[in-house]
């Protein structure tokens, strides 16, 4: 299993590349009042089958030709309910995929969100090609980061130029630290 919420999403995220997405949203939401942290991860990818769909959380399913298992989607599903949430996946062949994992804040049994600010920075150097829009939301306080804004205010200079990537690695860490005020979650 994996040791943190941002390593599942890292995962997935990676899972949409692999599927040809050409845009993939990540929502982060943290809601103290109703105790709850919401996971949602969008793709615009190939999407799946209604039979990949009902096997997608068998760890002993995967559409990878180099392993013959597939923990990641079972692993974050579990997770979710293991903290008294939920979880979803909803997909269709040519429009792409949807996964939504909910925990209860405060469960004993909730592993931490961990390096968010450095799993979207991870997604964003190592895939120029797909677009990311990257929300994060600690109650009523909230930071988007959208790589299409960012290339058009670029002007063709790529996200991974050396200075380019700093620059968001600082950017993603500052604001996290603003909107949560360095809350540990």
């Amino acid at each position: 299993m994996m040791t943190e919420i941002s390593l599942n999403i890292l995962d997935v995220a990676e899972n949409s590349t692999r599927a040809g997405a050409s845009l993939v949203e990540i929502s982060v939401l943290v809601d103290n009042l109703t105790d709850r942290l919401t996971i949602i991860i969008k793709d615009d990818g190939c999407g799946m089958t209604k039979e990949q769909l009902a096997q997608v959380e068998d760890p002993f399913f995967t559409t990878r030709t180099t392993r013959k298992v597939g923990l990641g989607v079972p692993f974050f599903k579990m997770a979710a309910l293991s903290a008294d949430g939920d979880f979803q996946i909803d997909s269709k062949v040519g429009e792409g995929t949807l996964v939504r994992a909910e925990f209860r804040l405060s469960h004993i049994d909730r592993m931490p969100l961990g390096d968010i600010s450095g799993t979207i920075y991870t997604l964003i150097h190592f895939h120029p090609e797909v677009e990311f829009c990257y929300t994060y939301r600690y109650d009523d306080r909230e930071f988007i980061l959208d790589t299409r804004q960012m290339k058009e205010i670029l002007g063709g200079i790529p996200l991974d130029t050396p200075e380019v990537a700093e620059y968001i690695r600082e950017y993603l860490t500052e604001n996290k630290m603003d909107v949560d005020g360095g809350a540990i979650i």
